[in-house]
């Protein structure tokens, strides 16, 4: 009745003494020729430890159950699940092993499929941008992806278990639960399908704009939700900076439009009044004719402003040293600004030459360092920045409005008020000014947009209250076609770039410029930590004993800046490296001189630039 069992029986000393003919099926060998046989040396046994240790693991307790590997006649293995029984027969005083062995050759291929599987869905979801979060019919967390992790802050323990509502802010917070209950009564689709826009909640309580797209399963008679999430945050930022800049485009169109028509009529009244100048005689009547002559005039400076902003002033571009041409007009620049305003110049290589028209470059560095004075009413320091850079694909795609390639810089600085969110966003518009009533006319940062686009550059602006402003001008580089051949086959520039593997901490408030530098590092070999705050590196600082350099911005919301993340991160690890970057000019903000042992990039850098001065600090 047993015969067709797979039993073996042998002697403590592994002899076989039984042998069924289920284990001839099994294992390919014959009653004959196993029979007398060692065990473990007839089919390859491969304990879990060694031979001795299992045996005698199995007399001290006289019974075992467990896997190992046996080999069929063949050669193939077999996985095995046995059991051992130590027996003592009656009328012997011998004592026997005997082995019930099943065959689990399949299930084991299938777990290691399924586990293969598992792996590879792993780290597909691991790898893709969107998140992932997977729930029951109540709205239970069951599964969490990295990418979920990074997006609202949680860790996957955190979250699994609780109700995907903390995800939520109010009202869908409140009336989640209604839409699951609704739609298993009456099959009525919210969100189920298809992607919408919806808001997100971070651990933190701040919210972001994602994108949505539910997918249904049913197992064991049980529904299953899985959402997939992509945060809109760059998207909308990007077009937001598309609306603004299509908004520039038409407000630069009309008013060109009007200053080019108001120009022909103040030519027209200019025109007449000096003509009636030469006929008066009356002295009154000749004041009157002066005042009107100077508000013709003035008239046609702001029709001049006008042009420029819309683009439609003549421009005389031609090969100019920017270095010459801003020490060539310092002094009427410290006449400007005054004694209270200190006034730095700092050049960055020689010869650094744009094609532009030298003197409307003049009048836009002086109508910016006009705004830097307004804006330090006390005294503070101005810093004119000039150097060559080379804006690659990577910084373009940050900001849709810049093109690669090689660019002058010129970085205007003051240490002044700065400006809200609110002023920035309105800063370029024309007759826009936070100046009192006859102090300014709105035109001065509408002037310098306009010439930094009409002669193929572009402008940006950094200023955050209280830490001051930087406007930065980019304008072409007037490298001739041989330099840039040279360049192009330069080995430095071709060169592989240096790699790493340490593990380094970004800290960026801008989720765009956060997700390029970790995208940029990531490709270089580095095991990459993210946050967006001060607070919260702090927090990842202390989960991670590992980290071997800090790349934090400078000047960040949240109460904390880079330089004073800087000074706690070095009191809890000194051994860490620090690397600062900034939109500023220098790294001096509000008269805050950074740590000396770090180093800092300049926005724009590039990927080569990162990666240089990375591997100087780790190395």
């Amino acid at each position: 009745m047993l015969d067709a069992a797979n039993i073996i029986v042998h002697g403590t000393d592994g002899i076989i003494r039984s042998w069924t003919a289920g284990c001839e099926n099994l294992y390919g060998w014959s009653r004959i020729e196993a029979v007398g046989q060692e065990v473990h040396e007839l089919l390859g046994t491969q304990f879990p430890e060694s031979v001795e240790e299992q045996r005698n693991r199995f007399l001290a307790a006289q019974s075992w159950s467990g896997e190992v590997i046996h080999h069929h006649k063949d050669g193939r293995p077999l996985f095995i699940a046995t059991h051992w029984v130590l027996l003592s027969p009656l009328g012997s005083a011998e004592q026997v092993v005997v082995q019930t062995n099943n065959d689990v050759t399949a299930m084991k291929v299938m777990q290691e499929t399924v586990a293969e599987r598992e792996a590879h869905q792993l780290s597909i979801l691991d790898t893709v941008p969107d998140g992932m979060v997977v729930i029951d019919e109540a709205g239970i967390i069951s599964s969490f992806s990295a990418a979920a992790e990074r997006l609202f802050g949680y860790k996957a323990a955190e979250v699994c278990g609780l109700n995907v509502k903390v995800l939520m802010p109010d009202p869908d917070r409140a009336a989640h639960d209604s839409y699951i209950s609704n739609y298993l009564t009456t099959g009525e689709r919210r969100i189920i399908g298809y992607g919408r826009v919806v808001t997100g909640r971070r651990k933190d309580g701040s919210t972001f704009p994602m994108e949505l797209s539910v997918g249904e399963a049913a197992t064991h008679n049980k529904r299953i939700f899985t959402g997939f999430i992509r945060d809109l945050t760059s998207r909308h930022k990007i077009e937001e900076e598309l609306r603004q800049s299509q908004k520039m485009e038409a407000i630069g169109q009309l008013t060109g439009g009007l200053a080019h028509d108001f120009n022909n009529l103040l030519t027209v009244v200019s025109g007449n009044l000096e003509m009636i100048d030469n006929k008066l005689e009356d002295p009154k009547l000749r004041v009157l004719l002066r005042e009107a002559q100077s508000a013709a005039d003035d008239g046609a400076k702001l029709t001049s402003q006008l042009l420029a902003f819309g683009r439609r002033q003549s421009l005389n571009p031609r090969t100019v040293d920017i270095g010459q041409l801003v020490g060539g007009f310092s002094d009427l620049l410290r006449r400007t600004l005054g004694e209270a305003v200190e006034l730095r110049t700092v050049i960055s290589g020689a010869a650094i030459e744009a094609s532009v028209d030298g003197s409307q470059l003049q009048n836009a560095i002086l109508n910016l360092a006009i705004n830097a004075r307004d804006a330090m009413p006390k005294g503070g320091r101005l810093t004119i920045d000039i150097s060559s850079v080379k804006l690659d694909a990577d910084y373009a795609k940050t900001y849709p409005s810049v093109r690669t390639g090689d660019f002058v810089l010129i970085s205007v600085t003051d240490t002044g008020s700065g400006m809200t969110a609110e002023v920035r966003e309105k800063a370029f518009d024309p007759f826009f000014t936070t100046k009192g009533l006859g102090a300014g006319t709105g035109l001065g940062l509408s002037m310098v947009y306009g010439f930094a686009k009409q002669s193929g550059g572009n402008i940006q602006l950094y200023s955050e209250p209280g830490q001051g402003t930087s406007v930065r001008l980019f304008l072409p580089s007037a490298r001739s076609k041989a330099d840039e051949e040279i360049t192009h086959f330069d080995t430095a520039e071709t060169a592989p770039l240096p790699r790493g593997w340490e593990k380094l901490l970004v800290v960026e408030d801008d989720p765009r410029v956060r997700r390029v530098v970790v995208a940029r590092l990531a490709d270089l070999g580095y095991q990459i930590i993210e946050a967006a705050t001060g607070i919260e590196a702090l927090e990842l600082l202390q989960k991670h004993n590992d980290i071997s350099l800090l790349f934090t911005d400078i000047v960040m919301p949240g109460g904390m800046t880079g330089n004073e993340l800087a000074d706690q991160v070095r009191m809890a690890k000194p051994t860490i490296k620090v690397l600062f970057t900034s939109g500023y000019a220098e790294p001096t903000i509000a008269g805050k001189e950074l740590a000396q042992s770090g180093r800092w990039l300049r926005k724009p850098h590039t990927a080569r630039e990162l990666a240089t001065v990375l591997r100087e600090l780790l190395d």
